[in-house]
């Protein structure tokens, strides 16, 4: 990675994939298409991701070929520490983004490093109304290039060799704090009335939630709905479950800003959630979905309920799911109000770049 070009630094210091690696894995590229000069910093990403490594830090002293600094956009703790060390500390000609997408009250130590940045970015309304900052609110969006409606047999349910003849899905790790007990309850209570539907868990399950797991997989059997209600394990590619699905389920009881809702809306699929994380601010109500409060299962089930006796709403909001996310969560839309940010922190025409 030749950095003369390179006027944005991504960093990414976590191994595991997150929301965080997500949302880089979707934007990077973008940028990049749209002519910014980005690159990443850290594991967990696909090679083919613009990357330096770390040995090449000390030639972030020398100025980049069309400005006078580069911005450092840090997502983490540790990555705004690290764009600290680099400015303030070594002296680097670096410009500090922070984007925050905790819908918590932060601790000191947070609000400390955020006191810091050049500029913030919120991912949501509520998010943003945690900081005690002046900030931006940029939320996210999807590539609907990536996810996508159906195109063939392959994004049905008669691919997938499981009963019935709708899907209902629940993707994300399996943890109390997803909420996939919740989503799991349901299902046991809805089914029985349901026989035309399945359902399906997708997520990785760590050693420490692993009782977790199978004291739900263990209430599925003792309800007779082991063939109805499966888990799927960690898929690797899952854009095609969320197209097989006619209705997709968020029961998060607490989450960041959480890309799920929108990875299935752009699939033409409907999608019930809690209003944990921005979720209530991606989902028209009443029209490609229906959100409900956190943690309330009778709403939660009671939400759902009306999709699995009539999926033809269900296929109607899915429909019109497509438009809307289309209309507000394009991919494109959050680049370039990021590159607005990015440009205002470098007083520079971001045109003038080339990508390598």
């Amino acid at each position: 990675m030749q950095l003369r070009n390179i006027l944005v630094i991504a960093p990414n210091f976590k191994k595991r994939l997150s929301g965080v690696t997500s949302t880089l894995v979707q934007l990077i590229p973008e940028h990049r298409r749209r002519g910014l000069g980005i690159a990443t910093l850290g594991p967990g990403l696909p090679d083919d991701m613009p990357a330096m490594s770390y040995w090449q830090l000390p030639l972030l002293w020398k100025r980049p070929q069309n400005a006078s600094h580069r911005v450092w956009h840090a997502r983490r703790n540790n990555e705004m520490l690290a764009g600290l060390i680099l400015r303030d500390v070594l002296r680097m000609p670096l410009k500090l983004l922070f984007t925050s997408a905790a819908q918590r009250h932060h601790s000191g130590y947070t609000r400390w490093l955020i006191s810091k940045m050049d500029a913030v970015v919120a991912t949501s309304g509520r998010s943003g109304s945690y900081l005690k900052v002046p900030h931006t609110v940029i939320r996210h969006g999807i590539d609907t290039a990536l996810f996508h409606p159906p195109t063939s047999e392959d994004d049905t349910i008669s691919a997938t060799h499981l009963p019935g003849r709708y899907l209902v899905g629940c993707f994300g790790r399996v943890r109390h704090q997803k909420g996939t007990d919740l989503f799991v309850r349901a299902m046991i209570d809805l089914l029985p009335q349901n026989p035309d539907w399945t359902a399906v868990v997708s997520g990785r399950i760590t050693p420490d939630h692993a009782a977790f797991a199978d004291q739900l997989k263990a209430d599925i059997a003792k309800a007779n709905l082991s063939d109805r209600i499966v888990f799927l394990g960690e898929v690797a590619d899952i854009k095609p479950w969320y197209r097989r699905l006619s209705l997709y389920v968020a029961p998060s009881r607490n989450e960041g800003f959480g890309l799920t809702p929108l990875e299935a809306m752009a699939s033409q699929t409907a999608v019930v959630a809690s209003d944990a994380g921005a979720y209530a601010e991606l989902i028209a109500e009443g029209k490609t979905g229906s959100v409900v409060a956190a943690g309330d299962y009778d709403a939660l089930r009671d939400a759902i309920a009306p999709y699995l006796a009539d999926p033809e709403m269900a296929y109607q909001h899915g429909l019109a799911a497509i438009t809307h996310v289309s209309e507000h969560f394009a991919l494109k839309n959050e680049a370039k109000s990021l590159e607005k940010e990015y440009a205002a922190l470098l007083g520079t025409d971001l045109g003038t770049t080339c990508v390598f």
